[in-house]
């Protein structure tokens, strides 16, 4: 597994958030490479506690590999952070002193052509974070209707020409089925005008950003994953969210936006009758990002959003 190549974005900047400390249990819901995770497990020896979740079968061999010396203070899981409540559960953990989501492709995903995520390199067009289960990429552009497309295609890529990609989509796979990245990023190419190519953005990134956020249902898993770990921090206990695009990050915002929140009583309202409480506090009040040096050694870390939270 010497070749999972993965550098862990704002590994400072989450430790501060973090504060993991002696005998803490910790959550990542994101292994990847298990950077964070061997950073937090460092932070809190001798005996903190991290349980780890993937949905990717190599991340998950990578991580036990590179976590080994950490012995029974790790747990690894091969399941979606989505499903974190339920086997903490069956574990018989009910509170946790922190969390980590670092919610981007790993450089490893991209670097492998099979993975199908890239753009760059002709392969099977799959983009499945745990390739066991569920449809591809190809199974979506072969089988959905156009206006499904489209939908997929602005509201998750964002992706001003959605509509006409959608329909060059459609129209190709009447020929053949669409089974490779080269096959869907030349349609893409066809169905936007060169003329509003722009300059240093390749024109399938937001189409492959849609396509695999909805193979992998990316914004629900995060919604429902983060909604349960808020809920099961400690008294003090701190989170950690990485996210890569507006979509997440506009996510993570209000969810720890609505979670700091105090009265909800209607602004009309002379005096507050809720008697709501804030039982979090929201410990960045702009997203973190990566500076300069960050940047230089790992240019994909541009797009990170940092946010953290804490429950009073």
């Amino acid at each position: 597994m010497a070749d999972f190549h993965h550098i862990s974005v704002l590994p400072n900047e989450v430790l501060e958030l973090v504060a993991p400390k002696a005998g803490g249990i910790y959550v990542d819901g994101t292994l990847g490479g298990a950077g964070h995770a061997g950073l937090v497990l460092t932070a809190s020896a001798p005996d903190g506690i991290l349980i780890g979740f993937d949905r990717d079968a190599e991340a998950i061999a990578v991580a036990r590999e590179r976590l080994a010396p950490f012995g029974d203070r790790v747990r690894i899981f091969q399941r979606n952070f989505s499903s974190i409540a339920a086997t903490l559960v069956e574990i018989g953990v009910d509170a946790i002193d922190g969390f980590v989501l670092d919610l981007g492709v790993s450089s490893h995903q991209l670097d492998k052509d099979e993975r199908g995520f890239s753009f760059q390199a002709d392969a099977p067009l799959d983009m499945r974070m745990d390739r066991s289960s569920g449809a591809s990429a190809a199974d979506l552009v072969n089988t959905l209707s156009e206006a499904e497309l489209f939908r997929i295609i602005a509201e998750y890529g964002e992706e001003r020409w959605a509509k006409r990609i959608a329909s060059f989509i459609v129209k190709a796979r009447v020929e053949a089925p669409i089974e490779t990245t080269m096959q869907l990023v030349d349609i893409i190419k066809g169905a936007i005008p060169k003329a509003k190519w722009e300059e240093r953005l390749h024109p399938a990134t937001r189409t492959f950003q849609g396509l695999r956020i909805a193979v992998n249902e990316e914004l629900k898993s995060l919604e429902d994953g983060l909604a349960d770990l808020l809920k099961l921090l400690k008294p003090g206990g701190r989170g950690a969210v990485i996210s890569f695009h507006s979509l997440e990050d506009r996510i993570v915002k209000e969810a720890f936006r609505d979670a700091a929140a105090g009265c909800t009583c209607p602004k009309e309202l002379p005096i507050c009758v809720c008697n709501r409480v804030p039982q979090y506090k929201v410990l960045t009040k702009k997203a973190v990002k990566a500076g300069d040096e960050e940047l230089n050694v790992n240019p994909r870390s541009r797009s990170a959003r940092l946010r953290g939270i804490e429950k009073i």
